[in-house]
């Protein structure tokens, strides 16, 4: 593929490997909370815990698969393979250097750590045993997102895919066995769920260095093996912007649910389930963006500023298509579709207003993502990162505390929510008729 590749067919392409490696997880996670919710409501609620912990940890650092994917197809566009694989090199060292220190804190901490989140003692207790364990998985986690990236940017999509789904399928074997004890395994009980976790991880991180040793075998002296340090500055220039972006979302959703649950707790299961709906289709929208920043990013190494346009034209049609047809399953599934969360009719009528929010935004959302990505694959972390942390100081906090204050219910929150939309959206796309996106240069690329 070249640079300048604006097809369909290649949109379809990366954002189907990025979709199958986008809902692997939130997939095995559904099987684990199964699994270990047999053995009783404390290790249900335990892993609840550590599982949070361990998802904003990783939230924070997804920097590592965003902002390599951008960088490296910058260079794969300029038509350098051999330096589209050398920001995978120095990705990767960032990300075990990252992960270490994050193991030593984290397993160190991991009492005091939960403890913020679970009342209960011997939830607790529970939780702080499984995150020590879980947590040392996380520099192979770190160095999955690093190969993600630098894989996107040379547009290989087939061994994301199997290299992933290999971890997570060991995990969903593992876990069963390990919590339970079935067919002879031992009986770890909760931290078997930690143990498997562990175990998936290292395979499909090991699995991505091994590919990496390769490229860089076989690049020869074009590719060092270790990391270059004028690399590693603007890999975490990217990353300040696109942490502190992330930082602002969860701020922005931890905050819609500690309000949420004043309202009572029909209020905050209803809102929870909405929210999870949202966190699916965003996944769904979220793999056309990365498929947007491949291809942006490619198109711009190669100079042709025309090419990046026609791709996020095309991107932002059929991301706003998949969201048109989310928009009417969802218009005209609601009961059905609500009936599998629960069965409450309480959480059931509380469920309709944030519903008809969801299903309203949903055209807004597939502009925005597509817009996001596009942006992102041209390196405008900074642009971004400002107009997210605005939006959320002007329209999604606010609303968001108003509606404790005023007492207006899911439909303040909600309404936050859409004002948050709605402000990127004007951002985005105000960006995006500027043209400025498209000259600008990232750091050590193309020079």
């Amino acid at each position: 593929m070249s640079g300048s590749d604006t097809s369909f067919s290649s949109i379809g392409r990366l954002a189907l490997s990025a979709l199958v490696v986008l809902i692997a997880e939130p997939l095995y996670l559904m099987e684990d909370l199964a699994v270990v919710g047999r053995l009783g409501t404390e290790p249900l609620a335990a892993l609840g815990v550590g599982t949070v912990i361990l998802g904003v940890v990783s939230t924070q650092l997804t920097f590592l698969s965003y902002g390599t994917t951008a960088r490296s197809a910058r260079w794969f566009g300029r038509g350098d393979r051999a330096a589209a694989v050398g920001e995978g090199v120095s990705a990767s060292w960032l990300a075990v250097a990252v992960g270490l220190v994050i193991v030593a804190v984290v397993a160190s901490l991991a009492g005091p750590i939960v403890r913020l989140i679970a009342s209960d003692g011997a939830v607790a207790d529970e939780a702080a045993g499984w995150v020590r364990i879980a947590v040392c998985g996380v520099p192979l986690i770190l160095l999955s997102m690093a190969g993600n990236g630098w894989m996107r940017g040379v547009r290989d999509t087939r061994r994301p895919v199997v290299y992933v789904a290999t971890g997570l399928g060991l995990s969903a074997v593992l876990c069963p066995l390990l919590v339970h004890g079935l067919l002879g395994a031992p009986h770890l009980g909760l931290h078997g769920s930690a143990v498997s976790n562990v175990v998936g991880q290292s395979v499909a991180g090991l699995l991505f260095a091994v590919r990496l040793v390769r490229e860089t075998r076989a690049g020869g002296s074009s590719i060092s093996p270790w990391p270059v340090g004028s690399v590693i500055r603007a890999q975490l220039t990217l990353a300040r912007d696109l942490v502190v972006r992330s930082l602002s979302f969860q701020v922005c959703f931890l905050s819609a649910a500690a309000v949420a649950a004043r309202f009572g707790v029909a209020s905050l299961a209803a809102h929870q389930v909405v929210l999870q709906l949202w966190n699916f289709l965003s996944l769904l929208l979220d793999a056309l963006a990365i498929a947007a920043q491949a291809l942006v990013g490619a198109a711009l190494g190669a100079g042709t500023a025309v090419a990046a346009r026609l791709v996020a034209r095309r991107v932002t049609v059929v991301s706003v298509a998949v969201a048109v047809v989310a928009l009417l399953v969802l218009s005209a599934a609601r009961t059905p579709i609500a009936n599998i969360f629960t069965g409450d009719p309480d959480v059931l009528d509380a469920s309709a207003t944030p519903w008809w929010f969801l299903v309203g935004m949903l055209p807004v959302a597939g502009v925005v993502f597509a817009l996001d990505g596009v942006l992102l694959g041209s390196g405008d972390a900074a642009y971004l990162r400002t107009t997210t942390v605005g939006s959320a100081l002007v329209g999604f906090l606010p609303l968001i505390w108003a509606s404790l204050a005023f007492d207006w219910g899911l439909a303040g929150i909600w309404t936050g929510l859409a004002a948050f939309m709605v402000l990127r959206l004007v951002a985005v796309t105000a960006r995006l008729a500027s043209g400025r996106w498209t000259r600008i240069e990232l750091s050590g690329v193309g020079r």
